[in-house]
């Protein structure tokens, strides 16, 4: 009797035992947490419209209207996935970041009607590139002349310099960044020009803005005093009058105030935080960056910039430049003879409670902070009119509200 019972109890421990080994196998192949999947590596390859690749890059001519995304990533943004475009912008679908794709369509339509002679187009939405166009021979990895948009960028190296401490205030005396220089037609009106004054293009200068004055610029050797020795023709800050000139001397004044190349300063502090790799900046006779045009670079690194400061001058985990800085520079200062406002070397637009930087030709950057909305344009037109249209007509209506 006890010869049977002891064997029956081996083979039952042993069949238990059995049974435990394969439930914990079979716990331990199971993962303890579960993780939210991540969404895809950017690259810069990924593009939001791609029917045909011949068709992405092709003349408004040889388009028709189609659907304008075929998008590689139709995630919206949200905590579990958001990103920052270091690396490269993220494509979506107009829909899935709450735009209509068929006024997307009519836009490109209304391109094709006029005859717009754009060079790129970019829309991008809750940081998700959604419409991505090319004309002619302009491609994603071309460099682009970004004339007047430059001086956005020199701006915010400016306001970089203020966070560091390299500039103690706006209202500094323009006169005493330079102690060592000598100028004509100095009174009393230019000794009390700040640099708020420059930034706001209220120097009180008499620079006559356009070609002329650039030439004049080129043949010397000293461009900062070719600015700064014009008289003055009104009080510093009563006054808005464009000035190239102006924003170069603002370059001068970061050379001088940081000890470094403006561009060297911008490399560290703002190009590369941001991933800006492929850019060009022209120089003066002295090698200085040309503060009021002469910066190249793509349509998606242009479009950095506005995304920095539609985050505050945040940009992964990293304060580029202040929020006060962003909040001043991207308010109006003063009126000018449109239905522009202008901020520190920022255009205002108060009817969309917008800000842009504008340069000649027609490049833009357009941001609109309430609807999360970049818009990045390339061209060679005569003013900004139709790519202004093209924002309120077409890209702005497209937005649906409740997105």
């Amino acid at each position: 009797m006890s010869h049977r019972k002891n064997p029956n109890r081996s083979t039952l421990f042993l069949a238990l035992l059995f049974a435990l080994v394969l439930l914990l196998a079979g716990c331990s192949s199971s993962p303890a947490t579960v993780t939210a999947p991540q969404a895809p590596t950017p690259t810069t390859e990924t593009r939001a419209y791609q029917p045909t690749e011949d068709r992405l890059t092709s003349t408004p001519e040889a388009r028709g209207t189609d659907s304008p995304v075929a998008p590689s990533s139709s995630t919206p943004t949200t905590e579990a996935n958001a990103y920052w475009p270091t690396e490269g912008w993220r494509t979506s679908s107009p829909e899935a970041q709450g735009i209509d794709s068929q006024k997307l369509s009519e836009m490109l339509a209304a391109i094709k009607q006029q005859q717009l002679n754009l060079h790129s187009l970019l829309i991008i939405r809750n940081g998700y590139l959604v419409s991505e166009n090319y004309f002619g021979s302009y491609q994603q990895d071309t460099r682009h002349e970004l004339y007047s948009c430059t001086k956005s960028f020199i701006a915010t190296l400016i306001g970089i310099a203020l966070d560091k401490a390299y500039i103690d205030n706006t209202a500094h005396r323009i006169m005493d960044f330079f102690p060592e220089r000598t100028f004509a037609n100095l009174d009393g009106q230019k000794a009390a020009m700040t640099l708020e004054d420059l930034l706001t293009m209220r120097s009180g200068l008499g620079w006559q803005e356009g070609d002329l004055a650039y030439q004049t610029m080129y043949v010397s050797s000293d461009w900062v005093k070719v600015v700064l020795d014009e008289p003055m023709a009104a009080s510093p800050g009563s006054q808005f009058n464009y000035c190239s000139g102006c924003s170069h001397v603002l370059s001068a004044v970061l050379s001088q105030t940081t000890g470094m190349n403006p561009r060297d300063f911008a490399e560290q502090y703002l190009f590369e935080p941001l991933g800006i790799t492929n850019a060009n900046w022209d120089t003066d006779a002295a090698g200085i960056p040309i503060g009021g045009w002469g910066l190249q670079m793509t349509p998606r690194d242009m479009a950095k910039l506005g995304y920095l400061y539609l985050h505050q001058g945040q940009w992964d985990g990293q304060q580029i430049v202040s929020a006060a800085w962003v909040e001043n520079a991207t308010r109006t200062h003063t009126t000018t003879d449109n239905t522009l406002g202008y901020g520190y070397q920022w255009w205002t637009y108060p009817s969309l409670k917008a800000y842009t930087a504008l340069g000649r030709g027609g490049q833009t950057i357009f941001v609109i902070p309430e609807k999360d909305l970049i818009i990045v344009t390339t061209a060679d037109m005569d003013n900004h009119d139709p790519i202004f249209q093209l924002i309120e007509q077409y890209i702005v209506p497209a937005v649906r509200e409740s997105q």
